[in-house]
């Protein structure tokens, strides 16, 4: 049974905790890494120096869409494919567990979990800007 008065919260919880962790992952790359190493990393990788830039961008954009709450549930949707293209290109050769030398992809599947699991409660207390029924795919119940 899902308590109606303190799920908003929770997802509030869930929201601002997977924004932070966007911008704390997004400034690694800029603040350790540099924009311009995580580049060479990216061409390391076989893909495109560019996409590095994308990443920075979306993670940064997505993060605070999060914390903030706005279109929450659809900024939720879109880290996703940030999150598999870490598993499938650095992340998922190392083995299931993040302690493997390279990491493993637990800490991105637990992470992809939580982003699924925001996208279905909703966006939770204090949006800024809800994400709109339609937007979200959520079906609204027809009053008989």
């Amino acid at each position: 049974m899902i308590d109606t008065r303190t799920a908003p919260y929770a997802a509030l919880i869930l929201r601002v905790t997977l924004g932070i962790l966007f911008l704390a992952h997004a400034g690694l790359k800029v603040f350790v890494f540099t924009p311009a190493g995580t580049a060479q990393f990216f061409g390391s990788l076989g893909l495109p120096p560019a996409l590095a830039y994308l990443t920075i961008l979306v993670e940064v954009v997505g993060g605070v869409a999060l914390i903030v709450g706005f279109y929450a549930r659809i900024a939720a949707l879109v880290l996703i494919p940030v999150l598999l293209g870490a598993i499938f290109t650095v992340h998922g050769p190392a083995g299931f567990f993040f302690t493997n030398p390279k990491g493993g992809w637990e800490y991105l599947a637990l992470w992809i979990v939580g982003l699924l699991a925001q996208a279905l409660l909703g966006d939770g207390a204090l949006a800024l800007k809800a994400t709109p029924a339609k937007a979200s795919g959520v079906l609204t119940a027809r009053s008989a």
